[in-house]
């Protein structure tokens, strides 16, 4: 490994960014034997401006892998039947290999009927029920991007997981359940804690941890007394107060104590763009 960095107190630095350059890369060497040029298509609905900067870098890294892509776009006072329409069409649309629609939609719509609307093979953010079902039956499918980008984080900087105690923090759906699943997984073989706000006593569950990871979204509500010296810990929640955007981890108190540790931003966000394509290169050959 060349790309290995270190804190100003010595822990390992989980670069995302250089990561994700990586496997763009890789996937663009791929991209270039293949038969036919892959596609993502992304819908996003509404002006949300976070949500258009996140699809555009999307597209960038898209591009740079050697893929084509499509943004659908629909305004806030689109109808139902109007995002379930475009839906269709991309999802018998031959030349379209992954669709992802952007998240949040608009309140009044059903995000999860529009979800059911995309085939499995098409699933690249890996969130329908079919997706999510073959994760939990330890079928072969697309992974959800973060998940599967912590996972591709913690492999390349040479974590050791397997008997290892992890503890995710937040439940969600979009992250913390699957990759409660995937850390479990047989071949990775972690001991998995799932943690919540309802949990008892969360910073002595954190404490033992040999990897934690926090999900929640809740600015700075990891700190120091949550981690064990040495342990590995991942930072996956965003928050954007007056000084930008932080996460769930107090990364100048933590990065004394943690063994390794991702940055905020710079670690697990550009990983869910980078496994968003390699899920729509995986698409393209489940296709073909």
């Amino acid at each position: 490994m060349t790309d290995v960095k270190r804190t100003a107190s010595g822990a390992l630095l989980l670069d995302g960014n250089v990561l994700r350059d990586r496997i763009v890369a890789d996937v663009a060497r791929d991209v270039a034997d293949l038969s036919s040029i892959p596609c993502l298509a992304t819908v996003l609905i509404g002006d949300d401006g976070p949500s258009q900067v996140y699809v555009r870098n999307k597209h960038r890294q898209a591009q740079l892998a050697g893929m084509t892509s499509r943004n659908e776009t629909l305004p806030a006072s689109a109808t139902q039947q109007d995002a379930e329409q475009l839906l269709g069409n991309l999802a018998s649309d031959p030349s379209v290999s992954g669709i992802l629609v952007q998240q949040p939609v608009p309140a009044h719509l059903d995000g999860e009927k529009l979800l059911a609307l995309i085939p499995v093979d098409k699933d690249v953010d890996g969130l329908t029920t079919a997706s999510m079902g073959r994760l939990m039956r330890g079928i072969d499918s697309l992974v959800p991007c973060t998940p599967l980008g912590v996972l591709r984080l913690l492999q390349h900087y040479g974590a050791t997981t397997a008997g290892k105690r992890a503890v995710v923090v937040g439940r969600s759906h979009l992250v913390g359940l699957p990759l409660s699943v995937l850390l479990s997984r047989k071949g990775i073989d972690a001991t998995v804690t799932l943690a919540h706000s309802r949990t008892t006593d969360l910073v002595q569950v954190c404490r033992e941890a040999d990897i934690l990871i926090s999900a929640t979204g809740q600015a700075h509500s990891i700190g120091r007394d949550h981690v064990k010296p040495g342990a590995w810990v991942i930072d996956v929640g965003i928050s954007r107060g007056e000084t930008g955007i932080v996460g769930d981890v107090d990364f100048d108190a933590v990065q004394s104590v943690a063994g390794a540790i991702t940055p905020m931003p710079g670690g697990t966000g550009p990983m869910t763009v980078a496994c968003l394509i390699e899920n729509t290169l995986s698409a393209w050959r489940r296709q073909h």
